[in-house]
């Protein structure tokens, strides 16, 4: 063995071989320039809505709700430990604010005075923009091609060939 070399993959210990993460020119060095918030959105992005939902059965709780109360689909109570935003069962008495005694129920209602909603954030799957038409809509004065003679000439007709 006349190398010093422990491998003999090529690119293994290779002098020439660049030292950079990235090639020269692949990509821009220096920070990214901030993104654009303030301009106006597409029609068609996804919008997050802010809502409190039962810890039981998930229903999105109607704003103006009485967390006091009972969730309106499952009966459940709505002011205990596991619709709380402090509920955490990992900590001590599961709940990350100091309380000074452990609440053994968590799913009953109790009398916390540091009670506050579990709020989550989902996406808005209704749009306000109309749907796009359907594809033979946008065409609806040009047959569609019934054989692959018929397709390559509109192909044709469309680029002028």
């Amino acid at each position: 063995m006349d190398s010093d070399r422990k491998y003999k993959q090529s690119g293994y210990m290779d002098s020439e071989r660049n030292t950079t993460p990235f090639r020269e020119g692949s990509k821009p060095q220096g920070p990214r320039p901030p993104l654009d918030v303030t301009g106006p959105r597409l029609p068609r992005l996804v919008q997050h809505v802010a809502a409190s939902r039962c810890f039981n059965c998930a229903t999105t709780l109607p704003p103006g709700t009485d967390l006091t109360g009972n969730c309106p689909k499952c009966n459940a109570e709505l002011h205990c430990c596991k619709q709380c935003s402090h509920f955490e069962p990992s900590t001590r008495f599961q709940c990350l604010k100091p309380i000074p005694v452990r609440i053994p129920v968590k799913d009953k209602a109790n009398e916390c005075t540091l009670f506050t909603p579990r709020v989550t954030v989902a996406r808005d799957g209704t749009s306000s923009a109309p749907p796009p038409p359907p594809p033979s809509a946008m065409n609806a004065n040009t047959p569609a091609p019934r054989n692959a003679d018929d397709a390559r000439s509109a192909f044709d007709r469309l680029f002028k060939k």
